[in-house]
């Protein structure tokens, strides 16, 4: 009985110090680096184009916070009332991946080039993206961008408003 009595009693405290959101996460490098192609070359670029907060919330975790060009920081709260109150202007804008990074603890990094097209002139700028992996999804933690200027000049030549 005394035996039976503290096995239960240490399966009880085992169970109880388990994390309850812990969950083994899968890593399939293929599978996973398809999602966030998709992701930041079609999904992102999609939300801020049609200003679809719906899409951003799911692309962003809400612990997403991002440091712009001009060295100012934003959140996920900020960065869903800026797409609802600017609508993008440019004519094409595309995305190149330069690297992709998974990590086994399901962190990703993303990081490339952006490219806007606006009456025939390109602006380009880098930016690095940390995702972490929720489940079976992607969530956006951390951006960067910078180096915003026309393709051949140096950063900050062409920035605009600069």
């Amino acid at each position: 009985m005394k035996f039976t009595f503290w096995s239960l009693l240490i399966l009880l405290v085992a169970v109880a110090c388990t994390p309850s959101g812990s969950q083994a996460i899968t890593i399939d490098p293929t599978a996973d680096a398809r999602q966030l192609r998709q992701l930041k070359e079609v999904h992102w670029p999609t939300a801020y184009r049609e200003q679809d907060t719906m899409l951003l919330d799911q692309i962003l975790d809400g612990s997403f916070q991002m440091v712009d060009a001009g060295g100012n920081w934003s959140d996920k709260a900020g960065e869903m009332d800026w797409i609802k109150a600017h609508a993008m202007e440019h004519d094409s804008f595309f995305y190149t991946i330069k690297r992709l990074d998974i990590l086994e603890n399901g962190t990703a990094i993303v990081a490339g080039t952006g490219h806007m097209i606006n009456k025939g002139v390109e602006m380009i700028y880098e930016s690095s993206n940390v995702l972490i992996k929720r489940g079976d999804r992607w969530k956006a933690i951390a951006s960067h961008v910078s180096g915003i200027r026309a393709p051949g000049s140096t950063a900050g030549e062409s920035e605009p408003g600069k």
